[in-house]
This record gives structure tokens, C-alpha cells and sequence, in this order.
């Protein structure tokens, strides 16, 4: 018989006590900034139909499921939130005041070639709004990802946000070198998000492939990697059409974010598409300036996504913030917390004849609101008073034979270094 695989699988985390409280720690962060915010926290099923995630196909996504049949029904685990969260909305369209503001800390699964901060299972933070159709809604989504770096105590020159409109490149080929396909848009996009990650030259080549869904000639896929090469919106505005509308909600975007204080942490740059098909408008992405790691968060528009669902029109923006790269990040500037474990008090019985005594105090504490470590078995006071001061207790209390014939507890103040006398019982 096959000697049982015992670890867990390649791509996956285990959480110990101590990678446990960070994670957790940061998740508060993410949940401090949304409700900031005034946005409010949902959740969806792990797992969902695969056609949710499968319905644009030739995304780089859909060859990354983790999916599976059972009972006659095509399932897949998430390997992103939002198609589940369009789903939650389309669900009760009729009824939701908008524009409506969600949060979601989710697990999220996708069988990818592994990088540093990538892993094939993660944590993902997102904010959605829902029924806001201008820019105020991208302008409020950055600000708040600059809240959380800033909460996080990330230096400004660390991280920046590179902005740049779907609807800006779409108008653009269209009027151009896609005037007469413009069902390829969507895959030339999947082709040019891999620019950082391939190169000109490797972008280039599959534009040109004939079997491929684009097909461009390779003076035409040259045209397309020289619209990319933009980094401002004067040089973004002589590439594209007279009076485009999407190049104006940028400029109002910039004028924004100006008013949140962080005009001077985005940048334009033509080259952010994001791979996601859904996606019809503003897009951006977080990145470290220092080139040492891939995109912290990645979000944008997508006014149609309910729609290519069956849904009716309602206009959202929303952004996916992944814990494994800020994780990298702070770890890179020395920025990570020492998580001590969360104990006030330690309740130590000297012998079996005093735990009942023991048992007492520890619950009268713990109903008290103290977190409260009833100290199991009998080691030895020096061990004892040295795992209190690990974990940074602030009280030890001590039950003797002596102590509890007179109906007391000897409490030792760690921090003062003082000790005095309470009663067992209240």
C-alpha cells in the first residue's frame, strides 16, 4: 500500500499559532479600512457552479481552476470573489439600496506557476461598489487601499498605483487596427496584461498568431505595444480618438484623488489592462517601487458583468488585495509586528487539591472579560512565571495549600513587581 502524502499540498499554507495572529492581524486591518468606509462585510460558498467562472472563455483564469464533477454538477472552488459577488447582487437587484458598498476576506484557489507572493491558495481582501456609474467610486476605492498602506505604517515612496482606462484602449484600437474585429478586444487584452511578464517581443508574436483569437498583422501588434508605451495623459490623449469620454473620466479621476491627498502616489500608465475580460473601464493596479514584487492589488470597472450573467445594467468598480504579497512586502521593510500570544492573566494551581480553586478563579475572570490561561498540569513556578512573561500576562495568580485554606489567591503584578491578596470567590 502507498505510503499516505501527510503534507499539505504544493501551493497551500499551513497557519500555526504565530502565522495564525498575523494573518489575522492584518485581516483586521482590512476590515478597519473597509468599515472606515462605511462598507459592509458579506460572503459567498467556497464553492460555486464552474460556469460562473467559465463563461468568458480564453481567460488565463479558466485554465486554472480547481474543479471537479459531482452528482452530475460541474463545481469549482473560487478562484476569485468577484463573479460571486455579482451573483449575491444580480440575486436581489430589486431590492438593494445603491449604491451598494461590500467587503469580503475570502479564500480563493487557483492552480497558477508559483512565484514569491503567489501561491495557488490566498486570502484576498475586496471592496465593490455597486450602482455608482462616475469615477467617484474608483476615486473612493484608491483611497482606501492608501488608507491601509498607510495604516500599515508603508512608507509613501514604497508603494504607488498605476492607472490607466480599458474604454481609453478600447477606443483607441477600435478606431484603428481593430475597426473591423472588434470581438478581439477582449482576448488582445489577456495577450497584452502579460507585457511585464513576457516582454514586447513575446507579446508581439501572439498577437500575430493565426491560430490564436487576434490574428494582427505584426505591424499592426507593434501599433497596439506602442499605444502601451504611454505614461502620461497628454501623450495618452494624441494616440486616441478627438473627444474621447474616457480619457476625460481619467482626468476627473486624477483631480480626485488630488482631493484624497495621494495625487502624487499614481501614476498613468497605458500598459495596465488587467488580464479579467469583465473589466470595461478605469483599471489600476498597486505595485512595489522597487520592482522586487508583482502587483499588491489589481481592480478596475466593470459596468457589464451582470449582464454577461443574465443580470440587469448596474454600473461597479471594485479592487482584489491579495495577503501574501503585502505580507512579502512588510517583511521586505522590516515592517511585520511581533504578535505576542493574547494572555492577561495565568491561573496556576501548586497541586491537583487547589485546581478546583483554580477552576474558579480562571472562569471568574474569563466571565469578566480577561483572557484567562488555566495552567494545565503542575510545572514548576519558574517555568510558569517565564511562559507568563513570553507572552506578555499581565497577572499571575497563585493557589497554595496555604492560599486556598484561607480563601485567597496570591496575585503577582508582572509589571509593577508588586504581589497582593484577592479572595477565591467574589
Amino acid at each position: 500500500m502507498a505510503k499516505p502524502t501527510l503534507q499539505a499540498p504544493r501551493g497551500t499554507r499551513d497557519f500555526y499559532p504565530d502565522e495564525y495572529r498575523l494573518r489575522e492581524w492584518l485581516f483586521d486591518h482590512f476590515r478597519r479600512v473597509a468599515k472606515a468606509c462605511c462598507f459592509e462585510e458579506v460572503d459567498a460558498p467556497m464553492v460555486e457552479h464552474a460556469e460562473l467562472f467559465t463563461r468568458k472563455a480564453g481567460e488565463e483564469i479558466v485554465q486554472q481552476l480547481y474543479h471537479f464533477e459531482l452528482h452530475d454538477r460541474h463545481l469549482a472552488l473560487r478562484p476569485e470573489m468577484t463573479p460571486s459577488i455579482a451573483r449575491m447582487v444580480m440575486a436581489r437587484a430589486g431590492g438593494l439600496r445603491l449604491p451598494a458598498r461590500w467587503f469580503t476576506i475570502t479564500q480563493n484557489w487557483r492552480y497558477e506557476r508559483m512565484t514569491r507572493g503567489r501561491g495557488r491558495e490566498h486570502f484576498q481582501w475586496n471592496m465593490d461598489i455597486w450602482g455608482e456609474p462616475g469615477v467617484a467610486a474608483e476615486a473612493e476605492l484608491i483611497g482606501a487601499v492608501f488608507q491601509l498602506l498607510d495604516a500599515l505604517g508603508v512608507p509613501a515612496p514604497a508603494v504607488k498605483i498605476r492607472i490607466n482606462s480599458r474604454a481609453l484602449l478600447e477606443e483607441s484600437l477600435r478606431a484603428g487596427v481593430l475597426a473591423k474585429r472588434p470581438e478581439a478586444f477582449e482576448p488582445l487584452c489577456v495577450v497584452i496584461d502579460k507585457l511585464d511578464k513576457i516582454g514586447a517581443d513575446a507579446v508581439v508574436e501572439q498577437l500575430c498568431d493565426g491560430a490564436g483569437p487576434i490574428g494582427l498583422a505584426p505591424a499592426a501588434a507593434r501599433d497596439v505595444v506602442g499605444l502601451l508605451e504611454a505614461r502620461d495623459l497628454d501623450e495618452a490623449a494624441a494616440r486616441a480618438p478627438a473627444g474621447t469620454p474616457a480619457l476625460a473620466e481619467l482626468r476627473r479621476l486624477f483631480e480626485l484623488l488630488d482631493a484624497y491627498g495621494v495625487a502624487e502616489r499614481v501614476v498613468f500608465d497605458a500598459s495596465v489592462v488587467r488580464g479579467l475580460a469583465y473589466y470595461t473601464g478605469v483599471v489600476f493596479e498597486a505595485f512595489d517601487t522597487r520592482g522586487a514584487l508583482r502587483a499588491l492589488c489589481g481592480g478596475g470597472r466593470y459596468d457589464r458583468l451582470l449582464e454577461t450573467l443574465g443580470g440587469p445594467a448596474i454600473p461597479a468598480a471594485g479592487f482584489g488585495f491579495g495577503d501574501m504579497v503585502i505580507l512579502e512586502l512588510l517583511k521586505d521593510l522590516e515592517l511585520l509586528p511581533q504578535l505576542a500570544r493574547p494572555v492577561d492573566d495565568l491561573v496556576y494551581a501548586f497541586g491537583e487539591d487547589q485546581r478546583p480553586a483554580a477552576i474558579r478563579v480562571a472562569s471568574r475572570l474569563r466571565a469578566g472579560g480577561r483572557r484567562v490561561e488555566l495552567v494545565l498540569g503542575t510545572p514548576k513556578l519558574k517555568r510558569v512565571l517565564g511562559d507568563a512573561d513570553r507572552s506578555g500576562a499581565k497577572r499571575v495568580f497563585l493557589l497554595g495549600p496555604d492560599e486556598v485554606d484561607r480563601g485567597v489567591a496570591a496575585v503577582r503584578d508582572l509589571a509593577a513587581g508588586t504581589q497582593s491578596e484577592e479572595p477565591i470567590e467574589p
